[in-house]
This record gives structure tokens, C-alpha cells and sequence, in this order.
């Protein structure tokens, strides 16, 4: 593979997850942080107005106007956009002959500590992400099973590097704690590129646990399409652990358990994330998958 060109530091995909917005501005501040010889560093504010707004977006969503079809359609016009167009315009492998990485930074109201997102299942990832979790053992891996067709997040720009996301933290807060875990990760990234392009990598022999992401489930609703449950007690907080059939998973507002009527063993993720309300997601199920 060739070395890479540019490295690409994404923060503010939404303008209420202040841990990215404000390592951004770090590094625009301290740009000797992310420099490295063998390759550029940009560190980028993707929605500056939802920033300055202190809200996740001003229009839609930024991080699901990647579609190609979005992307090469003349009559959106909303202000994220015209945004994800020019982002694409800059910095996305397809579109330059540069081979760009990006790593965006987000934070989640759930439980998910620290989670390094594949933006795909190249070769180069797998090394990227082995190496990771040799260092941070805590860090959880996780991918998408859609292989990237055609995706409206912006991670999908590029084929290499991925999502840095970490929680919880709630909206429009600043943890301490989770944003010096993400510079450090981030960091980290910066320099095993460097590694990679001069050639001193050394494969991690650790064996990879990935957790794949298969679908997203919505609250109990009535007709009028009102919430009837809530997460239930004993699987709020708890991402990455178990759920078998049988196991409570809502609890109505008359207290009442919902169980999960699934027939295998899944791992919730994003559980009772606070943005996903509106799109209609109580949680996503994953599967885990290990190799050696």
C-alpha cells in the first residue's frame, strides 16, 4: 500500500459534542501536537455553526449527508449539505489523489467508553486497530456490517482510519477524562501512521475482538407513535455486555418488563443514546467476533 498523504482530525460533526470541537482547536492552536515528517495533519471543525450554536446540527444531521447521491445532488441545500459537499470536495479519497485517513472524533451519551469505529475492513485498519487495543486494552472495536456502500457518515469518505468515539458524556459538556483519552488515542494514531510510512511497523500479535453492528432497535410506540418504555434498569450503562433471550430490556411506564424475544446472544451499543430519540433508536445490537 502506498504511504499515506494526509491525516485528516475531525471534530464538530455535531456541534453539542464538545470533546472533538474543542481537541480541534487544541491542535489548531498547538499544530507541533499532531505534526509528523512523513505526512500532513488538518485539523478540522466539520459544523463550526451548529458549534458556535452549541447544538448537534443547524438544518439535518452532517454526519448522514454522504450519500453519493446527496453528495452529487445540486438541489440539497441546507447548510449541512453544502458543508458535507465541501468536505467531500477536500478531503475524500475518491475525489483527491491523495490517500487520506481520517479519524472523527464524537462522544456519546452511552456507555461505550472508548470505541475506535472501522471506517472499513481494510488490511490497514486491522493492523491500525490490533495495535490500538495492544496499548489501550479497554478500547472496544467496532464495525459495520454495510461494508461502507455507499454510507451517509462522513468517516465514509475515506477507506482508512475511522470514528473515535467515547462516552458517557452528556451533550454539551466537556469530561476531562474522555478528552485526554481521545488526544492520547489520537496521538497514538498519528504516530503509528508515521511507523507505517517509514516502515518500522511490527505486526501486533494480540488476537482482535471486533464487535459488528447488525440493527437498531426502536422503543415500544403506540399508534400515535409516543414512547411506551423506557430502557430497563438492569441494561442501562451496560454497552458491550450480553443480552440473551429473555433478558429485560424496556420497562413500561406502568413497570412492567419488555424481554428480548431475540433466539441469540447480542451486544447492545449506543443504549439510550440522548441524539438517537429522534431517529427512532433505542439501541443498536451487535454481534462479537474474534480472530487471532
Amino acid at each position: 500500500m502506498n504511504q499515506i498523504k494526509r491525516v485528516v482530525i475531525v471534530g464538530g460533526t455535531h456541534g453539542n459534542e464538545l470533546t472533538g470541537i474543542y481537541l480541534v482547536k487544541k491542535f489548531d492552536r498547538a499544530p507541533e501536537l499532531i505534526g509528523r515528517s512523513t505526512f500532513e495533519t488538518i485539523a478540522l471543525l466539520a459544523n463550526p455553526k451548529a458549534c458556535e450554536m452549541g447544538r448537534r446540527y443547524v438544518d439535518i444531521d452532517l454526519n448522514r449527508c454522504f450519500r453519493q447521491q446527496d453528495l452529487e445532488n445540486p438541489g440539497l441545500s441546507s447548510y449541512e449539505a453544502q458543508r458535507a459537499k465541501e468536505i467531500y470536495r477536500s478531503f475524500s479519497s475518491k475525489n483527491t489523489q491523495q490517500q487520506n485517513l481520517i479519524i472523527d472524533l464524537h462522544s456519546t451519551t452511552s456507555n461505550m467508553g472508548l470505541t475506535f469505529i472501522l471506517a472499513s475492513h481494510h488490511p490497514f485498519n486491522l493492523q491500525l486497530a490490533a495495535y490500538l487495543t495492544s496499548l489501550y486494552p479497554h478500547l472496544k472495536l467496532l464495525a459495520s456490517t454495510t461494508k461502507n456502500h455507499d454510507s451517509p457518515l462522513l468517516r465514509s469518505i475515506s477507506s482508512l482510519g475511522g470514528t473515535l468515539e467515547v462516552g458517557a458524556v452528556p451533550q454539551g459538556v466537556l469530561n476531562a477524562s474522555l478528552f485526554q483519552q481521545t488526544e492520547q488515542v489520537a496521538c497514538t494514531i498519528l504516530d503509528w501512521v508515521e511507523a507505517f510510512n517509514q516502515g518500522t511497523v511490527t505486526a501486533a500479535k494480540n488476537p482482535l475482538t471486533i464487535y459488528h453492528s447488525i440493527q437498531a432497535i426502536d422503543y415500544p410506540r403506540n399508534e400515535q407513535g409516543e414512547i411506551q418504555a423506557m430502557i430497563h434498569p438492569q441494561l442501562q450503562g451496560r454497552d458491550y455486555e450480553a443480552l440473551n433471550p429473555g433478558d429485560p430490556i424496556f420497562l413500561t411506564f406502568d413497570s412492567e418488563p419488555v424481554l428480548y424475544e431475540g433466539k441469540s446472544t447480542v451486544y447492545p451499543i449506543f443504549i439510550n443514546e440522548a441524539a438517537y430519540y429522534e431517529k427512532g433508536i433505542a439501541m443498536c445490537f451487535a454481534r462479537k467476533a474474534n480472530s487471532h
